[in-house]
């Protein structure tokens, strides 16, 4: 099909933007299909016929659609999210993180059945190989475990040199079992290196969040039990953070993908992008937020420095959201949940001073900053027992089942090539070098 034929195709919605261009006199009509106008559309509007064309300029690609996709729905203006048409506070309270993962990568809840099978199917693929052990030996004590991730997603490539056949779906299929399976081991074994402590292999008999914790914190018990409301409260934080559309991580997770590299270098690729302060390490910058404000009578002269321009208030906001973030609304009934088991937070009292005093303040509701994931989400981790430094791999485990959902809808799309996007060159013009050449 040649490019006149699809731009006829699309035009026939009877959907079109009229531009002149000033500065020739001519006027194009560009085709506008589900809300967008296509980018290579504007190639035909030249000022010459040596011009290359109009290229859109849209830097961070705030306003940008990379991608068709049908995973994930979101409103920010309306405080919506929902995975595969199901709202996440539905999925939040009526289903297991497994049983989202499996609707993120096949469309359609799991019968009773297919769950069964599914949540086996994960289990017997949890233990990795011996010599993952030996590589992650050989990081430094201090470490950081998301590095540690990182590597050694990397290096799962080459123990599964098969995975290589992306176009074969047996094969695929096998490889996003593994890498959700794998994920809690290798997280897990990235913290018990840190600690010093021997690795605590996969139980089989738990579930997902359940033989998580358990890797994490087993020491010299026959068989470790985890309590249910911490299981249950993890298990609900992974479901939160399975998927979110096209953001740094996900983004990463396609455009790596697009070259047809194996799953896990674009897994290890997405969770590269993670790493990073601004996407995986927000919930961090919270705690210490709250650290710094220290109490609860702190909290209005905090306020008023945020509002003075001097300080950012961490956990508030969002790229998307413009109303709330429907996550919050879920996650705050979560810590409460928590907290019954480990013992209030100091860090909670303050949280929900400077959450009240924030949304009854006309400069915040303007602005429209509101709590978001990342507010609760760090103070019910370390009321848990996990280390700072393990935050973003929580979200790493939780993000990985989107992140393979993508990157299969990616691949079968026939619109996708491998991504290359256009640059504005500001440099120098033509420059020639003087004198004799050495």
């Amino acid at each position: 099909m040649t490019e006149h034929t699809e731009q006829a195709g699309r035009a026939s919605s009877g959907d079109v933007l009229h531009v002149t261009d000033s500065r020739t006199g001519r006027s194009y009509d560009l085709p506008i299909t589900d809300g967008a106008i296509w980018a290579l559309d504007l190639r035909q509007i030249k000022a010459s016929d040596e011009d290359f064309g109009l290229l859109s300029y849209d830097p961070a690609f705030l306003n940008t659609a990379s991608c068709r996709s049908a995973i994930t729905y979101i409103d920010g203006d309306e405080g919506i999210l929902r995975y595969r048409g199901y709202p996440i506070e539905d999925l939040a309270v009526r289903s297991s993180f497994l049983d989202v993962a499996y609707l993120l990568l096949n469309g359609e809840l799991p019968t009773k059945d297919e769950s069964f099978t599914w949540e086996q199917e994960i289990a017997h693929h949890t233990y990795v190989h011996e010599n993952i052990k030996k590589f992650i030996d050989g990081f430094h004590h201090d470490a950081h475990p998301m590095g540690i991730l990182v590597s050694s997603l990397a290096a799962l490539s080459t123990f599964y040199p098969e995975a290589k056949a992306i176009s074969d779906h047996v094969r695929q299929h096998e490889q996003v079992v593994r890498l959700i399976a794998k994920v809690p081991t290798l997280a897990a074994f990235a913290y018990r290196h840190a600690m010093g402590l021997p690795y605590a292999y996969p139980d089989a008999e738990l579930s997902y969040a359940g033989n998580f914790l358990n890797m994490m914190w087993k020491m010299t018990e026959p068989r470790f039990r985890p309590n249910p409301v911490l299981e249950h409260a993890l298990d609900v934080l992974l479901i939160l953070h399975a998927d979110h559309e096209q953001n740094c991580s996900t983004s990463a997770m396609r455009v790596v993908g697009s070259s047809q590299v194996d799953p896990y270098s674009a897994a290890a690729a997405a969770a590269a992008a993670l790493y990073g302060p601004l996407h995986g390490g927000a919930n961090e910058q919270v705690l210490r937020m709250l650290s710094e404000i220290g109490s609860v009578d702190r909290v209005p002269a905090y306020i008023k420095r945020v509002k003075s321009g001097e300080l950012r208030l961490m956990g508030f906001g969002h790229r998307v959201y413009k109303n709330f973030d429907p996550r919050a609304t879920i996650i705050k009934k979560v810590a409460d949940e928590v907290f019954e088991v480990t013992g209030r937070n100091p860090m909670l009292d303050i949280a929900l001073e400077l959450e009240r005093i924030a949304l009854a303040d006309e400069y915040f509701i303007t602005h429209k900053l509101y709590p978001n994931v990342d507010f609760y989400s760090g103070i019910i981790y370390q009321a848990m027992g996990f280390p700072v430094a393990m935050f973003p791999v929580l979200f790493a485990i939780g993000r990985m089942p989107g992140w393979l959902a993508q990157w299969q809808e990616g691949g079968a799309d026939p619109e996708q090539k491998i991504s290359r996007p256009r640059q504005i060159y500001v440099g120098e013009p033509l420059r020639r070098m003087n004198g004799p050449a050495t």
